[in-house]
């Protein structure tokens, strides 16, 4: 477990900044404490070969790592005033390149914000005892969440399992004044260290590192802090109407702000601020997106206090459940992958994923509830899927939506609510808009046939040149067998 420790009042001559999922330069807990405790202060990201080897080589979010990797040199060289200044990028394994150059640099502490997953925590303490071995310290501080760790705790001293009591807690404790104001970068004692002549470069290509470009360069995202400020001025026009939009995918109601959350190219600090001060001034649809930002924290304290759930299930009498199995089950994961089940909205969510490496919110919960109670594929199957395939993967939010999704999580769906495809269809896309995005083949059918193609008349198909078998599948499975055989899959569960 990482220990929190925060410098005293002496000051250092060096001091090192160790980025990580914190790709900004302003409002930023660990540089505005490296700038006021030391006199110069270098700065440093590592493309860790750890985290890099296993990933497809082609990842749309290696791309928006190096491109915003460029953005927060150009800012660090704008803070410091002068060319010589920036971002020292590394690549290699994190715990040898962080002690390795604090070595070289001769600098007396390393400063980094906290990092809560599993392998985040082990790769820290390795860090951290190298430090020690060296002579430097290592301080780290909260950055990523507006609440960690057991800032919320329930009366008991226990953390919070149950989201709507943690959500009044938290909005309870919460004081803008103190947790909501930004951490200057400018005006402090300290100053950005000129780069050694040998980091005197740009940060690296994906062919420099060894991954062929993807294609997020033709994707509407921008990266970078610069980038996160355009999404979020776009998302403060919308933000008021954000409950009524945010559920049809059709629609631009999303904040689309998920990858900056990610990769910190935003602050929640700023996020929660302005929905928190619209949401004073009367706005529903601050207050329902302030709410996603706690759920956001929600998830991250359980995945700091339950490291378990990265393999297992929240409510261990979950793991008892028997999941499909055999070249059936390998079969039907195959078809939800590549978007091909049938139901047009599950293939279309999962269409857009694949090429664009995002999906609608609501579409998450659609396809996950699929794959686990219409197909009966475990959930991990599926979280793996997508933490492969999201740009904003985030391990704490994926995990927790998952297991919300297979109901053996924390504060999750009961197991016996189970969205019904076509219904969700109709819901959420009335007029068929996102399918036929993403489903061109469907675009020629009527509204009130798109959402279940098999249940229409021969000459509406035929009409639509819709194909059953061929241009277009069969369902893989019948949704109300399917609800049949989850319910008694999960009769085993003893509530």
């Amino acid at each position: 477990m990482l220990k929190t420790k925060r410098p005293d009042t002496a000051r250092f001559d060096t001091g090192l900044v160790w980025f990580r999922r914190d790709l900004r330069a302003h409002d930023h807990a660990a540089l505005h404490h490296a700038l006021d405790q030391c006199a110069q202060v270098h700065a440093l990201f590592v493309l860790d070969r750890d985290i890099l080897e296993p990933l497809p080589r082609r990842d749309r979010r290696v791309d928006f790592i190096l491109a915003s990797l460029c953005d927060l040199d150009a800012a660090l060289r704008a803070l410091a005033g002068h060319a010589h200044a920036g971002l020292m990028v590394g690549h290699g394994e994190a715990a040898h390149e962080v002690g390795t150059l604090a070595q070289q640099l001769g600098v007396q502490a390393v400063f980094a914000n906290h990092d809560d997953e599993p392998a985040a925590v082990a790769r820290d303490n390795l860090v951290r005892t190298r430090l020690a071995q060296q002579g430097q310290e290592f301080f780290t501080f909260k950055d990523h969440v507006v609440f960690e760790r057991a800032e919320v705790l329930t009366q008991s001293g226990t953390p919070y399992g149950v989201f709507t009591p943690y959500k009044n807690a938290w909005l309870k404790k919460l004081q803008p004044a103190q947790h909501l104001t930004a951490w200057p970068c400018s005006g402090l004692r300290g100053q950005l260290a000129q780069r050694p002549a040998a980091w005197q470069k740009d940060p690296p290509t994906a062919q420099d590192i060894g991954f062929a470009p993807s294609n997020l360069a033709e994707l509407p995202v921008k990266c970078g802090a610069t980038g996160g400020q355009q999404v979020l001025a776009d998302f403060l026009t919308r933000i008021d109407h954000y409950e009524a939009t945010r559920n049809f995918p059709a629609i631009k109601g999303p904040s689309y702000l998920s990858v900056h959350l990610r990769f910190g190219t935003v602050s929640v600090r700023e996020l929660a601020r302005l929905a928190h001060e619209r949401m004073q001034q009367g706005s529903a649809g601050a207050a329902v997106w302030l709410t996603e930002l706690i759920w956001r924290d929600f998830y991250h304290q359980i995945l700091f206090h339950h490291p378990r759930v990265v393999e297992r299930s929240f409510k261990p009498e979950y793991d008892a459940i028997a999941w499909a199995s055999g070249q059936g089950a390998n079969d039907l994961f195959a078809a939800w992958c590549q978007a091909r089940t049938g139901y047009p909205l599950v293939d279309a969510a999962m269409a857009q994923i694949n090429q664009t490496g995002y999906m609608h919110n609501r579409l998450r919960m659609v396809v996950a509830s699929f794959l686990v109670k219409d197909l009966g594929i475990d959930w991990r199957w599926g979280e793996a899927y997508f933490a492969t395939h999201l740009i904003d993967f985030d391990l704490a939010a994926n995990n927790g939506g998952w297991q919300w999704a297979s109901s053996s999580g924390c504060d999750a769906q009961p197991y016996f609510r189970i969205f019904n495809p076509i219904s969700q269809s109709e819901k959420f896309d009335p007029q068929g808009k996102f399918i036929r995005r993403y489903q061109t083949q469907l675009a020629a059918l009527p509204d009130r046939h798109i959402h279940a193609p098999w249940l229409a008349p021969a000459e509406v198909l035929q009409d639509a040149g819709i194909r059953l078998g061929e241009n277009q599948p069969w369902p893989v499975v019948d949704h109300a067998q399917a609800r049949s055989d989850t319910l008694l899959r999960y009769s085993v569960v003893k509530k």
